[in-house]
């Protein structure tokens, strides 16, 4: 159930090609006079079509290796591969989905999702096409001539990872997508992107706080330690979900209560809680 950073997962994408490589990345930021370490040392490989989770400690700069991925940040020593090229900065076959859903809103649901396809010269035809077709898949249907403003918190996010899908990116890159929905509706649209996942398969790199989101939708949770951010260690969740059969579980509470789930679970928490303890004794 354990591996260590450097493993290889016992996970069907185990076979596929590497689809996101962090090469020994530190990254530096400047405070005022002082230089303040962030990461230290990440290697990390993202096969294809693996959905790999990030958990970590507020600060362990999560969210700073998603943005190195997207290239809206790069690092100070190390690099960042996609499909084996180096990232020199954002592109197309990288969609970012952000806590806030980043719509415009004087734009409507239809012509939000068909936004970034107008921008890489999809044909009009084409874009209905696609459009309409993650319109069906996200649940939006009779919200399409909607604005942002007219829709809930949870539907505004259906329509964000609609127009990330609509571009057909290798690479889904999100960073705490549900953090800013209440419980009930961020339970929905974990289903929703499992479902989706499934549906239409990408490589994604997920951040999250939560532990029990990370569990139930990734293959690996990877656990960065706190500032600077080292991988402690990576869980291999897929195994264990093909083990225990967890795709039978039609809701996420099924299978939050099994055994395999709240044993992964708790040894997340634990190198979570040790974290906590050790920053306790050093400060």
């Amino acid at each position: 159930m354990e591996m260590t950073a450097q493993a290889r997962p016992a996970t069907a994408a185990a076979a596929n090609p590497v689809s996101i490589e962090f090469r020994d990345i530190c990254k530096t930021f400047r405070r005022g006079r002082e230089e303040v370490l962030a990461l230290d040392g990440i290697r990390l490989e993202v096969r294809e079509k693996e959905f790999v989770a990030i958990v970590g400690p507020s600060g362990c700069g999560k969210t700073t290796l998603m943005r190195m991925a997207a290239g809206l940040e790069f690092p100070t020593s190390g690099s960042v591969l996609v499909q084996g090229q180096p990232v020199r900065g954002p592109s197309p076959q990288r969609a970012v989905v952000f806590q806030q859903f980043a719509l415009f809103p004087w734009k409507t649901v239809e012509e939000n999702i068909a936004f970034g396809l107008r921008c890489t010269g999809v044909a009009a035809s084409r874009r209905r096409d696609v459009v309409a077709r993650y319109i069906e898949l996200m649940g939006l249907q009779g919200h399409e001539s909607a604005y942002p403003q007219q829709l809930s918190g949870g539907m505004q996010q259906r329509v964000a990872i609609a127009r990330s899908y609509a571009l057909d990116p290798q690479v889904l890159l999100m960073d705490e997508p549900f953090g800013a929905l209440d419980a009930q509706t961020r339970v929905v649209m974990q289903e929703e992107l499992i479902r989706l996942c499934r549906a239409n398969p990408r490589t994604v790199l997920f951040i999250t706080h939560s532990v029990e989101e990370a569990v139930y939708l990734a293959d690996r949770v990877v656990v960065l330690g706190r500032r600077p951010g080292r991988i402690r260690e990576v869980l291999d969740i897929a195994s264990v979900r093909r083990e225990h059969q967890w795709e039978g579980y039609e809701h996420i509470e099924e299978v939050m209560d099994l055994e395999s789930f709240v044993k992964l679970r708790t040894r997340i928490w634990r190198l979570l809680r040790e974290q906590h303890v050790e920053k306790e004794l050093d400060d």
